[in-house]
């Protein structure tokens, strides 16, 4: 059973045509990734997943709901976390406050902060008062991802998580991003340029191409010859 399912969606930006006919699914229960080189509109195609930017037609459904036309917050709210490139966390927030907005994505009442964000990301706890803007890069996404994780969502969208981090957190953002998808059966979809992140956390791939879907399939099957021919810079 498909978690997303985006159906030959097109997206304008002025006169450009961003996205063209794009079409792919995303299994429940796993981890999808999306590669390709820049500019070729992975960011946009997240931002019309998530309701930030309009569709000019197609059709995007999440859990067997067609959400097209609905509102981010609704998005939210139905279970779909998202995570932006560049994190925006709220740098005048603390740790604790920024967690606490996280919260705000659930429907079913609960206030306080899951301990599993603090099992997965530990450098969090120890950190509940200090600003958000304080913080390193690496514990920035961290924090992002647990503002996300606060929500519960059943499917986490995550755009470039490993972009400007020390090695030692990509590592640790991996382990994460496995963790959530294999023990918590979170179904996570994300764009990613570090081909052995993608390799390492992704069953499936997804490679875009000038606004389309130009290859996909398991990610044990992206070889050689679909990453020099699509991939290589």
């Amino acid at each position: 059973m498909s978690m997303l399912s985006v159906n030959g969606i097109n997206q304008y930006y002025g006169g450009s045509h961003t996205l063209r006919d794009v079409t792919f699914e995303v299994p429940e229960g796993s981890c999808t990734v999306v590669l390709g080189r820049n500019g070729v509109g992975k960011t946009t195609l997240l931002k019309c997943l998530m309701g930030v930017l309009p569709v000019t037609s197609g059709s995007i459904t999440f859990a067997e709901k067609n959400i097209t036309g609905v509102p981010p917050h609704q998005r939210a709210w139905s279970g779909i976390a998202y995570v932006p490139q560049g994190r925006e966390i709220f740098s005048q927030l603390s740790v604790e406050e920024n967690l606490r907005v996280g919260l705000a994505g659930r429907q079913d009442g609960v206030r306080d902060i899951p301990g599993s964000v603090f099992e997965m990301f530990p450098v969090l706890k120890k950190m509940l008062a200090r600003r958000g803007g304080d913080l390193s890069g690496g514990q920035q996404q961290q924090l992002a991802i647990g503002r996300a994780l606060c929500a519960a969502p059943r499917l986490l969208i995550l755009d470039e998580p490993t972009e400007g981090i020390q090695p030692n957190i990509v590592h640790d953002i991996g382990d994460a991003i496995i963790r959530l998808n294999r023990e918590q059966n979170v179904t996570v979809l994300l764009i990613e340029q570090k081909l052995a992140f993608a390799q390492r956390a992704g069953d499936y791939f997804r490679i875009m191409e000038k606004g389309r879907i130009v290859a996909s399939g398991a990610m044990t099957s992206l070889d050689e010859k679909i990453i020099n021919q699509h991939l290589a810079v």
